[in-house]
């Protein structure tokens, strides 16, 4: 439904996306994962035709982005990362006006939005402008697919809302797979990640993996301790300093550190800090997650990028 082939944009001198290759199959789940400035709402809008490539190509649903946008922004639900709905106009006011762009009514696909909008009814004549942040991401959500799209493109739709409109909202597009639509989604948060189907990791511009969340921690065949004990932030600088650590990162209450090599041990790491003064603190070897892989990786390609400097 997705296809990506090689492409790059750069602003001013400044790439955001590198030669990136990518493809998302029919009925779908894929995350794009990594911080901001990585490139995940460069690709967004030019996916969505609402930017233009410096060179590559790609197709949604086998239309070209640049020579067929008209018949891409028909099948295509976009809910950007900026609410970006009228926010003079009422809740009923922003949903119809949307179906009557597409050339439908809210009666005509209410089927697809029900679970959404059931939510916010109540609301109906409310000001957009008024709503709360997670009021305003279901009523974008709903927006977006009010003409029944094929492919639902979602940038970081959970930045800024609560823990509990962050769940349902997930909730939401595991119903919206189910009902066959193709979905890519976007987001800074590691712990999403493992609610997609498929994920690419991407950093600078670049895809650091492509895999299911599963298959890119299973790739990853490098120990993870954590770390905790006190005065945390001058244990994290400590720690950096540790010859055999790749990468340490506060996580929670706790510290994460990656070794270099796995012959590393607990009681090298409890050696270390004890040599530099910390008493009281525990080590155990974890079990690596999304994040410690991204952030592996991450160390992986800067080390790489130092060298061919």
């Amino acid at each position: 439904m997705i296809k990506v082939e090689n492409l790059s944009k750069s602003y001013n001198g400044t790439t955001a996306i590198d030669n990136i290759s990518l493809e998302v199959n029919k009925g779908e789940l894929f995350g794009l994962i990594g911080p901001d400035g990585a490139g995940k709402t460069s690709l967004i809008r030019i996916l969505m035709t609402l930017l233009l490539p410096d060179s590559g190509h790609a197709k949604m649903s086998d239309f070209d982005v640049v020579n067929e946008f008209k018949e891409i922004r028909k099948i295509v639900g976009y809910m950007p990362g900026r609410f970006s709905l009228y926010q003079d106009l009422s809740v009923q006011e922003n949903l119809k006006f949307f179906a009557t762009v597409f050339g439908t009514t809210i009666q005509e696909n209410y089927h697809l939005i029900e679970d959404i909008y059931s939510h916010i009814e109540p609301f109906k004549d409310r000001l957009a402008g008024k709503l709360s942040g997670g009021m305003k991401q279901k009523l974008a959500l709903s927006c977006a697919l009010i003409h029944q799209p094929e492919i639902l493109i979602l940038d970081e739709p959970t930045t800024g809302v609560d823990a509990v409109s962050r769940k349902e909202f997930w909730e939401m597009l595991k119903k919206l797979q189910q009902m066959g639509i193709t979905i890519l989604v976007s987001t800074p948060y590691m712990d999403e990640a493992i609610l997609c189907d498929r994920i690419a990791l991407m950093q600078n511009g670049s895809f650091l993996d492509i895999d299911t969340p599963q298959g890119v921690v299973e790739k990853h065949n490098k120990k993870v301790f954590a770390v905790s004990g006190p005065d945390t932030y001058h244990l994290i600088q400590t720690l950096r300093s540790f010859e055999h650590a790749e990468s340490v990162f506060a996580f929670g209450a706790n510290i994460h550190l990656t070794a270099k090599d796995i012959s590393l041990n607990t009681e090298q790491i409890l050696e270390f800090v004890k040599s530099k003064g910390f008493e009281n603190v525990q080590v155990e070897m974890i079990k690596p997650g999304i994040e410690d892989v991204f952030m592996s990786l991450m160390q992986t390609q800067i080390e790489k990028d130092d060298q061919q400097a």
